[in-house]
C-alpha cells in the first residue's frame, strides 16, 4: 500500500480473543513510528463471548478515534461472524484481512496467538518500522511470552510478503 496521510483500521471479534491486545499493539507501533494515534474500543459483552469492536486511526494528526462506516484501511476480523457485522466499515479499495483466517489458523500452534498472527499480517502493509514493531511488542506483552509472540508475528508478516 502506497503511504498516505492516515491509516484507518477496525478491528472486530469476539471476547477472549484478544482484540483488544491487538489494537493496542497497532496503537503503540504507530506511536512509536511518529504517528498520532486515536484509538477507541467497545467491549460490549466481551467477558460472555460478545461483541468486542475497536478502532485505530493514525496519521500525521488525527482528531477522532471513530473510524467512519465506508473509511476503514484494513478490517481486522477474528471471527467470521463478526465481519459480516463489520464489513461496512471497509472502504471500496480497503483491504479485508479476513481472507487469511484459514491460513493463519492452519499455521499457528496456540489459538491465543490469532490476534498477533493478524496483527503481524496487517503489519506488512503498514508503514511501521521493524524498531517501532519491537518496542510496541515489549510495551503490550508480558516478558514471560514476548518471544513466542514476536516468533508468530514474524511468520505471519512472512506469509503477505
Amino acid at each position: 500500500m502506497k503511504k498516505q496521510a492516515e491509516y484507518n483500521v477496525t478491528f472486530g471479534g469476539i471476547g477472549g480473543q484478544g482484540i483488544i491486545k491487538a489494537s493496542e499493539l497497532v496503537g503503540w507501533a504507530a506511536m512509536y513510528e511518529g504517528f498520532h494515534v486515536k484509538k477507541s474500543e467497545v467491549h460490549g459483552m466481551s467477558q460472555r463471548g460478545g461483541s468486542v469492536e475497536s478502532h485505530v486511526r493514525f496519521g500525521k494528526k488525527i482528531y477522532s478515534p471513530l473510524v467512519a462506516p465506508g473509511q476503514a484501511d484494513f478490517l481486522m476480523c477474528f471471527h467470521a461472524d463478526e465481519h459480516y457485522r463489520l464489513k461496512h466499515f471497509l472502504k471500496k479499495d480497503g483491504v479485508d484481512l479476513v481472507v487469511y483466517l484459514p491460513t493463519l489458523k492452519d499455521m499457528i500452534e496456540n489459538p491465543r496467538h490469532l490476534n498477533t498472527a493478524l496483527v503481524g499480517v496487517l503489519a506488512a502493509h503498514l508503514p511501521i518500522s521493524d524498531k517501532s514493531w519491537e518496542k510496541a511488542f515489549k510495551t503490550v506483552f508480558p516478558k514471560k511470552i514476548l518471544a513466542e509472540n514476536k516468533k508468530v508475528f514474524k511468520k505471519a508478516k512472512a506469509i503477505v510478503k
